[in-house]
């Protein structure tokens, strides 16, 4: 009997323990930088109490390995919740019928511009592209300006990109031949390509050659960028096309995946991400430019009152994304 009781009890605690952990957890993939989406996720740990469980994209393959992974787990999702670094991948899996509506109390605060009319994803702290040039190698006087610019002889073979197929790269692809048209931007990304473009691996990569004086200019994305200030004085970036089609801006976004077993902690976890105080520790961490109106923002850091935003349709964009990707290979393959 004695023995039947402590069986018993050790069930009973099993279960007990079970239990906890399935209403205390939730799980969110991720395609934003580790060393800035960790801290965060820690944090909401601390302050919540509930468990979280990542998967981070790796640098080489952003945004596309964790876009793969919610595909394939479509029938038997394994994810609560998707923090992507841009609307485009998300709004892929939307079309897919991977996410599911939350319209998140947090969302009333943030433009109508960066969020889906149905809650299926909502924007937050944003980046823009930008063009990171080496001072010693580009006198102020002849920066580029403007994405056309670079087509100019006098930048030939000394200006870079991240690979096209991956990551933010993609996205401002897509985004250039929604504002263009296909014919006017497959006219200028060839004659990039005639003019000596360098393809690198990564928007990291495109920083740190940069820096280096490998390139002396290259397209890369705000934080990286505010990264490369802080390493040196020798480079400087230029928000481009003010005059023009204007910066592409590109907000963080946040959705629940449909099926998620978790609802009410990823519920839970997106009001977080959509908060007032992370958008302030992102804008710290990692220079990435608020939504929300009244956060305040560290020395440095830009806010999109004084950028000229490119006016791009994020649902047209991630159609676009999808019909370009075999004319993108055979580009940067050239």
């Amino acid at each position: 009997m004695r023995m039947l009781k402590i069986v018993i009890i050790i069930i009973s605690a099993i279960f007990l323990s079970n239990c906890t952990d399935s209403t205390e957890v939730v799980v969110v993939y991720t395609s934003v930088d580790q060393v800035f989406s960790e801290p965060i996720l820690k944090d909401f740990e601390q302050e919540t109490g509930i468990k979280v469980k990542a998967v981070y994209d790796a640098e080489e393959t952003k945004s596309t390995g964790v876009l793969n992974r919610l595909i394939a787990e479509k029938d038997n999702p394994q994810c609560d919740v998707f923090w992507s670094g841009d609307p485009v991948r998300t709004i892929i899996l939307q079309n897919k019928g991977i996410t599911a509506a939350y319209h998140s109390p947090i969302a009333d605060g943030i433009s109508e511009v960066y969020r889906d009319k149905d809650y299926h994803w909502i924007g937050f702290s944003a980046r823009a592209r930008v063009l990171l040039y080496n001072k010693k190698l580009i006198d102020e006087s002849e920066v580029p300006q403007g994405i056309f610019d670079l087509t100019n002889d006098k930048y030939r073979g000394r200006f870079g990109i991240a690979n096209p197929l991956f990551g933010t790269t993609t996205f401002h692809m897509a985004a250039l031949f929604t504002v263009l048209g296909d014919e006017k931007a497959k006219q200028l990304l060839d004659s990039l390509q005639l003019n000596g473009l360098v393809i690198a691996t990564s928007n990291g990569d495109i920083k740190r050659r940069v820096l280096s004086g490998e390139i002396a200019c290259g397209l890369t994305d705000t934080d990286d960028a505010f990264e490369a200030l802080k390493e040196s004085d020798n480079v400087d970036l230029v928000f481009l096309d003010q005059k023009g089609i204007g910066s592409l801006i590109i907000p963080n976004t946040v959705n629940m995946i449909n099926g998620s077993r978790n609802v009410d902690n990823a519920k839970v976890l997106i009001d977080y991400l959509l908060s007032k105080q992370t958008e302030a520790k992102l804008a710290k961490s990692c220079a990435q430019m608020p939504l929300h109106k009244g956060v305040k923002l560290p020395e440095g850091v830009f806010s999109l009152d004084h950028i000229v935003p490119m006016k791009v349709d994020y649902r047209k964009t991630a159609k676009k994304l999808e019909e370009i990707q075999d004319y993108l290979k055979r580009w940067s393959e050239n």
